[in-house]
């Protein structure tokens, strides 16, 4: 009889793209969303949980990957009787679930609604460094109002946001545009439609990595890439391509000439002079509340990559600089964007419904604060309790439930008690700010001893015998001091 083959064992590896998180990342993002929410929730947005499975009707057009036009969400067929069941998706982002939500239930909920959204999304396009299939986003939106107030207010909460995570003024800006100016420059120039029209959007978005000139090449007859691959133009002509370089090169020395510049760049375009107008309005509002350009300016550069955006568009870039992995110096980047699209509930409900809002990319945001030294990438572990005599661990879990009642992060080791080196090796993988030890001489005493890990190892790092003996890092105290001590150590750590 022939002998049966064993089923492989699984390899026990993530799926290309994505990838685990670990106690000081979850905790940090948790941290984070909190912080963001009281932002939100300060400038009196309501939460909303909606769910992470979508039709793909209701997801509508996918974000674009270059290479796999159209494939840009994980999707699968819901199975039913006839074999017609609905076309499923993971969202993509939190904006177009938010136009569905509205859409259904817009006769209960107030107008404007202001909405703020956090949870992962989910986009199958190829992974690459820092590039994950899974991640967050943080959202908040204000749909049912046309006012520039609005988007206005949605860049002074991004800034206001930025700033309570840890990123000080002057490293960051939010940069400000509208796409009705580039439409009007499309206009101005005879592109309006088609797939020129999609083709020039893409090179204007290359504006930051390829420059004036490189920008020129591309709109032209093309360009050779820094790996000496030619790469084909637009193929417009020179006249064509300078209402483009005028509207890109507008930013001036403030507002009021980059809105100058602007205006030249538009022509006598209507859709071009409206949208000068409305960044006028929104460099009004935000003046009077105080956030100047220091924060927040007007810059002809930005060109949002989503073509559901209708008016102002937003971005807010990291301007400290950080090494990346070759030790070269670059500037960290964007980690939030955002726009105004009037015409997304439109597809729900035949009629227009302007709205505005932005995105934080989370991940990217608690990336830049670890590049930049702001997170130490490792949360503190919980109290540990030790065993010196197995028999008594009900005298252990009564002391770590002493510990909890007080607030106090705490566990009893629970490995094998047999080796008490082993036990403090646990705590310091764990981090563990301190141990407790109660054995049965203590026990009788009605003493605990209590050790400071933190300091015991940076004393037995740095330290002589003369400073170690002057600083303890062990203390015995009264059993009835537990709570006392404990948090007196955790206090002195924190303060340290």
């Amino acid at each position: 009889m022939a002998k049966q083959k064993k089923a492989p064992r699984p390899k026990a590896e993530t799926p290309k793209g994505f990838r685990d998180y670990f106690g000081a990342e979850v905790t940090g993002r948790a941290e984070m969303l909190r912080t963001i929410a009281g932002v939100y929730h300060r400038y009196g947005f309501d939460a909303l949980e909606s769910s992470a499975v979508e039709t793909v009707e209701a997801l509508g057009k996918f974000l674009p990957d270059v290479d796999r036009p159209n494939e840009g969400v994980f999707a699968w067929q819901e199975a039913d009787e006839d074999g017609r069941g609905d076309w499923l998706a993971l969202r993509y982002d939190l904006t177009a679930p938010l136009a569905r939500v509205y859409a259904q239930h817009r006769n209960d909920l107030p107008t404007p609604y202001r909405r703020f959204a956090m949870g992962p999304v989910w986009r199958n396009e190829k992974p690459g460094p820092g590039r994950f299939r899974q991640f967050y986003q943080c959202d908040a939106d204000t749909v049912g109002t046309a006012s520039m107030a609005a988007d206005a207010e949605v860049c002074a909460m991004l800034s206001d946001a930025l700033e309570a995570v840890g990123i000080p003024r002057g490293d960051y800006v939010v940069r400000v545009n509208n796409r009705k100016v580039l439409n009007g420059v499309l206009e101005v120039m005879g592109v309006d439609q088609g797939e020129t029209r999609e083709a020039v959007l893409r090179t204007i978005d290359k504006f930051d990595k390829v420059g004036e000139h490189g920008v020129r090449e591309l709109l032209g007859k093309g360009r050779l890439d820094a790996s000496g691959a030619y790469i084909d133009g637009v193929g417009l002509s020179a006249e064509q391509v300078e209402p483009v370089i005028r509207f890109l090169t507008s930013k001036g020395a403030d507002n009021i000439a980059t809105l100058a510049n602007l205006h030249a760049a538009v022509g006598d375009s209507a859709v071009g002079v409206e949208g000068v107008a409305e960044l006028d309005q929104i460099a009004g509002y935000l003046g009077a509340q105080g956030y100047g350009p220091d924060r927040i300016v007007i810059d002809p550069s930005v060109v949002r990559g989503l073509g559901y955006y209708t008016g102002p568009v937003f971005e807010a870039e990291l301007t400290f600089e950080i090494t990346d992995e070759k030790g070269r110096p670059r500037q960290f980047g964007s980690v939030a964007g955002g726009g105004r699209y009037d015409d997304l509930v439109k597809r729900f409900t035949g009629q227009a419904v302007p709205a505005t809002g932005i995105s934080i990319g989370v991940d990217r945001l608690l990336a830049a604060l670890h590049a930049k030294g702001r997170l130490d990438g490792v949360a503190q572990g919980p109290v540990v309790v030790t065993v010196m005599d197995r028999d008594r661990i009900a005298d252990y879990q009564a002391m770590v439930a002493e510990l909890r009642t007080a607030g106090i992060r705490a566990e009893v080791y629970l490995g094998n008690p047999k080796n008490f080196g082993n036990q403090l090796k646990y705590a310091d993988k764990r981090n563990s700010p301190v141990a407790v030890i109660e054995g049965a001489d203590e026990k009788e005493r009605g003493v605990v001893q209590i050790k400071d890990l933190i300091l015991g190892a940076k004393i037995a790092e740095n330290a002589t015998l003369e400073e170690w003996k002057e600083r303890p890092s062990q203390f015995e105290v009264p059993r009835s001091d537990l709570i006392a001590k404990v948090r007196e150590i955790l206090e002195g750590q924190a303060d340290a």
